[in-house]
């Protein structure tokens, strides 16, 4: 997967102004700056592997999404953040939407991420048809879902 690659994405109606495209290294500085989830060895590390997507719109930075593998086998979304002037507009579903589709194209069956119980994401993700299938507390933290979808459904359903 080439970092230069640039994706339109078609997940977005009414939004010919978005494209989605793999990050690169050159990215990673504007990332570290919103994203203190990561360090910057990781981030790296993550793109090298072409697992974080960019979303720009009218060619400006409107957020992005970065997976890993669960268990080494199963992608998990760890992380989608929009930029606060982008969202209430569908990106973020769209976004989603194409990360799902990708990793339907690598071959992948089924997907996951998580959300804190007291966050509003949780039902962002049952929308587009994401389940609850467990969680954890971590200690000092509210409870964290682990959701899941299984894409190879979602294909039979079309």
């Amino acid at each position: 997967m080439s970092g230069t690659t640039i994706r339109f994405c078609e997940c977005i109606p009414d939004n010919k102004c978005a494209v989605i495209r793999t990050a690169e290294l050159s990215d990673a500085e504007l990332l570290l700056s919103f994203d203190r989830h990561i360090s910057p060895s990781e981030l790296e590390s993550i793109i090298g592997l072409g697992r974080v997507f960019i979303l720009e719109c009218e060619g400006r930075f409107a957020g992005w999404l970065r997976y890993g593998l669960f268990w080494d086998n199963t992608p998990f979304m760890n992380m989608l953040f929009l930029l606060e002037e982008y969202r209430g507009r569908g990106l973020g579903a769209g976004f989603v939407k194409f990360w799902e589709r990708k990793m339907a194209e690598y071959g992948y069956s089924e997907v996951m991420t998580s959300t804190a119980s007291d966050e509003y994401a949780q039902h962002f993700y049952n929308r587009l048809g994401y389940m609850t299938v467990g969680g954890f507390a971590p200690s000092g933290e509210p409870f964290e879902l682990i959701l899941s979808k299984n894409l190879s459904q979602e294909k039979r359903d079309r």
